[in-house]
Order: structure tokens, then sequence, then C-alpha cells
């Protein structure tokens, strides 16, 4: 039973993190954010290095995988969500529960007892009847204004860090390619479902790697490569990071909630009675605080009907997890 628990923190911190994504996104450019959020992290995780070490050739080589799957997974997933309605975005993650529950039954022979098909079935509709309710009220009316609003916001970060350099008529990899709204969010579409299955594939990684080592040297191998991949990128791009960045809090915040749900995450993994098909049902936990944040962070509306879906999905949720403890 502990694995649920700690999965369930994870759930929940993981809501907590969208949340501060949006936020922190409001202030700074996508790959700011990403770097930062990164940096931060691996400084808090560095302290572990004495115990990390000891690892294989091999799992040095996949817990790389794990880490370039990520790499790829938030730079998709973070353009998606900066560019694509809420709505929608939340939609198409629900691709991510379908994903994993897939992959644990094919790769790691794992066996839906009736309770969890019967569970996930309960989660699927919950997730569709919130996100579908949000596109049916908004979508229509907000979706080329979001486009809109994330392309001047992104502009005006761009333009406060340079100075000269905007004379010259160049794109900075933060920048919308000029297509119509139509090919500009088939493209967003497709980066939001890519980030859906790389996170799957991590989290298929996390399961197996988990057997063998333990979860300081997950940890901080996995944010070391990750961060190494950030700064190489950066550096071929010549992507713009102003230090003001570090004033941004909510990049803070998602760090420290970052390295404690990927801790619980990982201890979950490793406990040999953990089902990664249970995992991913409960992980949709972070859908009750991105509920409660969109009411009071964000002052969204129609909390009643949101909090009777997060109702259908807590019982999905229940019905998994029974007999799996």
């Amino acid at each position: 039973m502990t694995w649920i628990l700690l999965t369930l923190v994870y759930g929940l911190l993981k809501g907590g993190r969208e949340i501060s994504k949006k936020k922190a996104m409001d202030r700074n450019s996508v790959m700011e954010v990403l770097l930062l959020y990164t940096l931060i992290g691996f400084l808090i995780v560095t302290p572990r290095a004495p115990s990390a070490m000891g690892l294989h050739h091999m799992q040095y080589g996949l817990i790389l995988i794990k880490s370039f799957s990520i790499f790829l997974a938030w730079m998709m997933g973070f353009h998606a969500l900066k560019h694509l309605p809420v709505s929608l975005y939340g939609v198409l993650d629900l691709s991510r529960v379908l994903l994993g529950t897939l992959l644990g039954v094919i790769v790691l022979h794992e066996v839906l007892l009736w309770n969890q098909m019967l569970g996930l079935a309960l989660v699927a509709f919950g997730l569709l009847a919130l996100k579908f309710q949000f596109v049916g009220k908004h979508d229509n009316k907000t979706e080329t204004e979001d486009m809109k609003d994330t392309e001047i916001t992104e502009e005006a970060s761009e333009k406060s860090s340079e100075k000269a350099s905007e004379s010259a008529p160049k794109k900075s990899s933060e920048n919308i390619p000029e297509t119509t709204p139509g090919e500009s969010r088939t493209r967003f579409v497709l980066l939001a479902f890519g980030s859906c299955v790389l996170n799957s594939v991590s989290a298929l990684l996390d399961k197996i790697l988990m057997k063998d080592i333990n979860s300081s040297q997950m940890q901080f191998w996995y944010m070391l490569f990750l961060l190494g991949l950030y700064i190489l990128y950066v550096l071929v791009t010549r992507t713009k990071i102003r230090p003001s960045a570090f004033k941004n809090g909510w990049i803070w915040l998602m760090a420290i909630m970052f390295v404690i749900g990927d801790a619980s995450l990982f201890i979950a993994n490793a406990d040999p009675s953990s089902r990664i098909t249970v995992m991913t049902v409960v992980k949709q936990s972070a859908c009750f605080v991105t509920i409660i944040g969109g009411k009071f962070v964000f002052h969204e509306k129609g909390i009643a009907y949101r909090l009777f879906c997060a109702a259908i999905i807590f019982t999905g949720i229940i019905l998994s997890v029974l007999s799996a403890g």
C-alpha cells in the first residue's frame, strides 16, 4: 500500500506543477523556465551524489535514454501548453493514461483485473467529461485569443531581453512559425501527443530501472543528464536566458515539487509489488489540484461540475487500487 500512497503524492505534486508551469511561463519563455527549473532541481539533489555512484554501463545508458525522452517530452509539452488552449491540451494528455496502461500490459506483462479495467474506464470518462465541458464553453471563443495572447507574451519577453539584435529579422527558437491558425494548431497538437508518448516511455523505464538501483542513483544521474541536454541545447541554438528569470518564484516552486514528487515515484517503482497499470491511474489525482488551482489561482468558473467529474475520477482510482496494495 505504501507505493500507492507515494504515487498519490507524486500525482498531487504533479497537479501543483501544472499550475506553477502556467504561471511561470507568464513571465518567462519556455526555455528559460525549462533550463532554470532543471538546474534548481539538480542543485537540490546534488547532496545525494555520494550515494549515487556504482552503476553498470547499461544502467547509465538506460538513464540517459530516459533523460533524453524527458528532454524531448518537456520541450514538446511546454510549447504545446503555451500555445494551445488548456482545455484541448487536457484532452490530449488523457492519452498518457491509455499509453501507460498499454505499455504495462504489453512490455511488463501485467494483467488488468476487472476492477482495474472498470476503474480505468471511469478515470477516462471523468477526464473526458471534465475537459470537454471546458472545450464546449470556451474553446470556440478563446482558441485564437489564447494563441494570440501567448504570442504577445512571448514576443514581449523577447523584446525586453534583446536590444540591438532585434533589428535583425532572425527567428528565435521560441517564436511561432508563420503558418495559418489551422497549421499551427495541428503542429502543437502533434507536439502534445508526442510528449505523452515520451512520458509513457519514461514511466516504463522507471519501473525497469528501479528494480536494481536506488532512488538517489536514479534521481541524481537522471537530472544531471537532463540538465546537460538543456545546457547543450541552449548553447547550440544560442537561446537567450535572462538572469532575471532566477527571480521567478514559480520556477523555484516547480523545482521543489519536482524533486519531491520524482523521489516519491522512484521509491514507489522500486517496490516489487507496484504495478505501472495502477500507478498510471493513481497519477491522475493531479486533476484535483488543477481544479482547485483553477478556482483559486486562475479564478475559473464552473467549479461544481468539475468537482463532480473529479468524484468520478476518484471513484475510478479507488476501484483501481482495490486488491492492488
